[in-house]
């Protein structure tokens, strides 16, 4: 069989197969269960490469591997999966359908230059990644659920309050700008903000208000 079959990768395709269930919660009209595959998959790919690195005696193979198929996953996970959801609430208009090819194009963009940039930086240094170069694709996995959990508050103007998100994060993925890999304190408050998401997705599944 072709392919590198090991724990490593175990978590990327969970969180791949996380997200198609999503994809078909979505189109069901099942959105709190979709959204919080979204979180589950945004979960899964915390800790994906902190499972690769603890093998210590990967081949470049198996690293190289690693890096692809991360990025093919991601790009299902967070750059198609916020798309369908998009177009399943209702962004139907010219513009809308532009602004999600573009979204999707963008995370195609980000991913491959991420797959080239992270492979000249294991070639020349061992050393974890302090930066990142654009918005990572898998904060949508924060932002969208919380754009959805303000569905109440716009309305009517929910669905252009969708697609301007989508084009601003679009942005954000290609512009070369740095961002500081979250630390202890950072990584607890996207915690308790992913909790937060959590319990009212769940309330929102159970029919609470």
């Amino acid at each position: 069989m072709i392919g590198i079959y090991s724990y490593t990768v175990i978590l990327t395709y969970i969180s791949l197969a996380i997200s198609f269930f999503g994809m078909i919660q979505t189109l069901e009209g099942n959105y709190p269960i979709a959204l919080l595959c979204l979180v589950g998959s945004g979960i899964c790919d915390m800790f994906d490469g902190k499972i690769a690195r603890s093998k210590k005696n990967r081949t470049e193979d198996e690293k190289k591997f690693g890096i692809q198929i991360d990025s093919l996953c991601d790009l299902v996970c967070f750059g198609v999966f916020p798309a369908v959801i998009g177009y399943s609430l209702g962004v139907h208009s010219v513009f809308g359908k532009i602004y999600l090819v573009l979204f999707v194009i963008a995370a195609v963009i980000r991913l491959a230059y991420f797959n080239v940039s992270e492979d000249k930086r294991q070639q020349e240094t061992d050393e974890n990644r302090h930066y990142y170069q654009g918005l990572p694709v898998t904060s949508v996995s924060i932002i969208i659920p919380l754009v959805f959990l303000m569905k109440h508050y716009f309305r009517s103007r929910f669905i252009v309050f969708y697609e301007v998100v989508l084009l601003c994060i679009a942005f954000l993925f290609v512009l070369d700008i740095k961002i500081k890999k979250p630390d202890t304190k950072m990584s607890l408050i996207l915690g308790v903000i992913g909790a937060f998401i959590v319990v009212r997705l769940v309330m929102l599944g159970l029919g609470m208000p």
